[in-house]
């Protein structure tokens, strides 16, 4: 029976000693998270990374806009965050009405202030081998996640399923930096599970219930940061949960795995950027 990747008891082991360290400062770190219209799961989300932040010390302004705020407000309002030294932290909650253009948004954070790391600029220095401002949270809390249990990477082969910005592509560059052998597979992928049999670490994005015991060989390594509800209501990840962890050494259940362990992220990206801002790193 496999190990428990338990993301939730890593993420309270983090935030008590984040918190512990902002309890001794007298500056304390600022996010500002935007969050545009009424989507259910983005308030919860948003919610949830408000109350974290608090909890520990760090100041969270929540800026709410109606669905039908145009682009030009919203860029404007980002601008204005930009130029604030009181906000360290700038996230904008997605996704984001049709008639606003992700990338334009994304496109305007202060890369020193982009707590996601999904600019350009921070996603460039992290595929050109250097280190951006931060990691994209979700990709940084699976190695978090995998350090904790100390799970080595080096020479692993990682099959990453799924090829978002937010997690598949930076994971994949974040796994090369830990010399593991990467393949990513995608929606047009052939013959996927002949693919996923070879995997020593699995890694799962995609919002579907796809993997299967079937799928995978015996003591490999099993993420599942897919997350969405079925028919029935209940919460789903990736993978066959109650077959896989027959035969995986380590998997990560949802909820509880991979989730806190973003939140983790989110919080240890925003004590790195003030950090980073109180001593002046240039760009």
């Amino acid at each position: 029976m496999a190990t428990i990747l338990n993301g939730k008891k890593l993420k309270e082991k983090i935030l008590t000693e984040l918190k512990k360290k902002l309890d001794g400062c007298e500056k304390k770190p600022s996010l500002a998270v935007i969050l545009v219209g009424d989507n259910p799961a983005s308030q919860i989300y948003v919610n949830n990374k408000r109350k974290t932040a608090e909890i520990i010390g760090i100041k969270s302004n929540v800026i709410k806009y109606p669905k039908t705020v145009t682009e030009d407000e919203l860029l404007n309002k980002i601008h204005e965050l930009n130029k604030d030294e009181n906000t360290n932290a700038i996230l904008v909650q997605l996704p984001l009405p049709e008639h606003i253009s992700k990338e334009n948004v994304i496109n305007i954070i202060d890369p020193r202030k982009d707590v996601d790391g999904f600019t350009p600029y921070n996603f460039g220095k992290l595929f050109s081998g250097e280190k951006p401002y931060v990691y994209p949270c979700t990709p940084k809390g699976i190695l978090l996640l995998l350090e904790e249990y100390n799970i080595n990477l080096e020479g692993k082969h990682v099959v990453i399923v799924g090829r978002s910005n937010i997690v598949g592509k930076p994971m994949l560059q974040m796994m090369l930096n830990q010399n593991a052998t990467v393949t990513i597979c995608h929606s047009y992928t052939k013959n996927l599970s002949e693919i996923t049999k070879t995997a020593d670490v699995l890694i799962s994005a995609v919002g579907e219930n796809i993997i299967e015991e079937k799928m995978l060989k015996t003591g490999c390594v099993v993420v599942d940061v897919g997350i969405f509800k079925d028919s029935t209501g209940r919460t789903r990840g990736d993978v066959d949960f109650e077959n896989v962890s027959k035969i995986a050494s380590y998997i990560s259940p949802v909820p509880g795995g991979v989730g806190p362990m973003t939140i983790a992220s989110l919080m240890l990206n925003t004590i790195e950027l003030f950090e980073k801002q109180n001593t002046k790193t240039p760009l």
